[in-house]
């Protein structure tokens, strides 16, 4: 395997890593203090169920950014790869999920992966374009 292939994939692998972790952390940290019910979930208000659809979104535009940041090259490909991995992820949710209320948290997930995962490279994209500037 060619060195650039195994820092991509590294890169793919950090950022998937570092939201799921986040996501993880924050979902015990919620649970523990009693914030939130992982069962029945549906039993969690409205707005606390909006609340962790915006973090795991905020999660995952922190994890391609992470990807696109750490890429070798191409740093919107890389987000875009790991937004698509979320996806597939995120529907196979959907599906599993599908007879548990409420039906549009996981639909919610779904529709924000990709926009998240395109927030996360331009940040990323913009970011390294700011460093590469001169000052005279």
């Amino acid at each position: 395997m060619k060195k650039e292939t195994l820092k991509s994939t590294g890169a793919v692998i950090a950022g998937f890593a570092a939201l799921v972790i986040l996501s993880m952390a924050t979902d015990s940290i919620l649970e523990k203090t009693g914030v939130m019910k992982t069962e029945p979930f549906d039993e969690n208000p409205v707005w606390l169920i909006a609340i962790i659809v915006a973090y795991r979104t905020i999660f995952n535009t922190t994890g391609c950014y992470l990807t696109a940041r750490l890429a070798p090259g191409k740093p919107m490909k890389h987000a875009i790869i790991l937004g698509i991995i979320c996806f597939v992820l995120t529907v196979a949710g959907l599906v599993a999920m599908w007879e548990l209320p409420p039906r549009w948290y996981p639909v919610s997930l779904m529709v924000l992966t990709l926009p998240a995962a395109w927030l996360g490279g331009k940040m990323a994209v913009k970011k390294g374009n700011d460093q590469n500037r001169s000052f005279p």
